[in-house]
């Protein structure tokens, strides 16, 4: 059995990451996008320097300008992007939008776009949700058969950085009702299409999602990613790697939200000692502690599942995310309350840490989602 701690290569991985992330972007960054409400809600020059550093070609093949890497990579530079809030297209290009593509796209599809992703020159987005909550096979867009082509028509909300994106990747429905897991196709289709109306919303985490509708546009066959009717399988397996990449982000976020929570008991005097030395305190701190460590062992056991081909990721996923979703949840309201008023006031960054974690947790489905799919995955 593999060990379920990090090797030497990737806690080098995640050295390089950290030192790069706390120069160019500490959270204070996120406080300036927000403050300035940024038209991309973005920094052009971070995203050149997360380019430069490889890795938006890190689990892109050689063959199609990346580096190759096995996607447990990803979880390094996850956590470090979870422990200071960055914005970035990151999640949505590359972790979503190549993996989506790698796993569906044809010859020609792939030549076309993953060079571009991978020199970050290309921006995706995957347009999926269609409700208020994470439900990948409600797909009600329709794609209607036209000489040469197909018209779709539709909206979709809480498209991850869909404001930004050149191109989108759209499921939409050939056959079948909502609900159906056959019957749903992938298409790509141009974001800057007359016939596609792009709506931006900041998040209360200060990210950028935006609502799309689909005004019977004219895609060719040749924007059809993968097979007709059978979308769904490169959908989900996509789907399960962004949950665990995402499950990486929040372990960061959690890290984070604890450490400075951990110094804070240190340093507050009440009653003139630290309150750190408060036992109610202790046994709260090391519960949160000891959370996290399981959560270090969930997503690394999931990273390595994706990697091994191993036919229980859809499990391991869930897991995951569930279990992050929980112990985010937990540790980033302890430490708000372990801060006390200070932290509830916009000057201390701990709420940004807390605003972060409703969202994270919502996104590719939250903990009421995961418990029932992994009850229906065990047989339930």
């Amino acid at each position: 059995m593999t060990a379920l701690v990090m090797n030497e290569e990737l806690q080098m991985l995640q050295d390089s990451a950290r030192g790069f992330i706390q120069k160019e972007s500490p959270v204070e960054a996120l406080r300036t996008l927000r403050d300035s409400r940024d038209e991309k809600g973005y920094s052009l020059d971070l995203w050149r320097g997360m380019v430069d550093m490889g890795w938006t070609a890190l689990t892109i093949p050689e063959e199609y300008g990346g580096l190759g890497y096995d996607y447990i990579g990803l979880g390094p530079i996850m956590q470090e992007i979870g422990r200071s809030l960055v914005a970035s297209p990151f999640f949505a290009t590359i972790v979503l939008g190549s993996t989506l593509v790698q796993q569906a796209g044809n010859d020609e599809q792939k030549a076309d776009l993953l060079p571009a992703m991978a020199a970050g020159d290309k921006l995706l987005a995957l347009a999926l949700e269609e409700g208020n909550h994470h439900a990948p096979t409600q797909i009600a867009t329709q794609a209607v058969k036209t000489d040469g082509g197909y018209a779709l028509t539709g909206s979709k909300t809480f498209v991850i950085d869909g404001h930004i994106a050149e191109t989108l990747i759209v499921p939409a429905r050939t056959s079948g009702s909502p609900g159906d897991v056959d019957g749903i196709t992938l298409f790509l289709v141009d974001a800057i299409d007359t016939d596609v109306e792009i709506e931006r919303s900041i998040m209360v985490d200060s990210r950028n999602a935006a609502r799309i509708t689909l005004n019977k546009v004219s895609v060719p066959d040749a924007a059809i990613l993968g097979q007709v009717d059978q979308g769904f399988a490169p959908l989900e397996k996509t789907l399960d790697i962004g949950r665990v990449a995402l499950s990486a982000e929040m372990l960061g976020l959690a890290q984070e939200a604890f450490d400075r929570t951990a110094n804070y008991l240190k340093t507050r005097k009440q009653f003139g000692q630290h309150i750190g030395s408060f036992q109610a305190l202790q046994h709260r701190a090391a519960q949160m502690f000891c959370e996290l460590e399981l959560c270090k062992s969930a997503v690394l056991k999931a990273l390595m599942a994706i990697d091994e081909g191993d036919p229980n990721l859809p499990q391991l996923a869930s897991v995951a995310k569930y279990t992050l979703g929980e112990t985010t949840k937990r540790v980033t309201r302890e430490s708000i309350q372990m801060f006390g008023g200070i932290g509830m006031t916009d000057e201390e960054e701990i709420g940004f840490f807390t605003k972060r974690a409703m969202a994270a947790e919502m996104t590719l489905g939250g903990q009421s989602y995961h418990a029932d799919r992994f009850a229906s995955l065990r047989g339930y």
